[in-house]
């Protein structure tokens, strides 16, 4: 999927140098809020999940040179009557603040809900995180709750904000 900046694309093992060095050239910033791989084991374990029929791993990526900026990650995709997942995003530094992922997400939230027919997205986000919390508000999210204890993130169980997009459909099918 094409937008006007930026392109999503699965990622694979390929992927490996360029994205390791991104995401371990970016620890100061998604620190405490994510864990991205920043080594060559961490990224074969990320491959080995995101290979799994229940999740998908997608890098956005600039047009003008290719470049990988940012991943969204599809997490627990439940199919069924739920057709629901999680979502995880992380940007590389050098591009953090210049609207690649915010293109690349609303891009993510269609595939997910257009291609994989899903039919609601959720982003669990920690309170103190106001750029992520502004990103999916720009997205179109919409502020559902707040789980205590959420999610285990960098040596301790973190408070999390829920957020969510549901796509308008009647019906199971997109």
């Amino acid at each position: 999927m094409k937008g006007e900046r930026t392109y999503i694309r699965k990622i694979n093992r390929q992927d490996e140098a360029e994205f390791v060095a991104l995401m371990k050239n970016s620890a100061d910033l998604h620190t405490p809020w994510i864990s991205p791989p920043t080594n060559g084991i961490l990224f074969k374990y990320y491959l080995h999940r995101i290979a799994q029929e229940d999740h998908e791993g997608l890098a956005v990526c600039r047009h003008q040179d290719n470049r990988i900026v940012g991943a969204v990650n599809i997490n627990n995709i439940v199919r069924g009557s739920f057709l629901s997942a999680s979502l995880g995003y992380y940007v590389g530094a050098e591009f953090h603040g210049l609207g690649y992922m915010q293109e690349g997400l609303g891009l993510v939230v269609d595939y997910a809900m257009n291609t994989l027919g899903l039919h609601r997205l959720e982003a669990n986000i920690q309170p103190e995180n106001k750029r992520s919390q502004q990103l999916v508000a720009r997205c179109g999210f919409s502020k559902e709750g707040y789980s205590k204890n959420f999610l285990y993130i960098d040596g301790a169980w973190r408070d999390h904000e829920r957020w969510c997009i549901v796509a308008e459909r009647t019906s199971l099918k997109p």
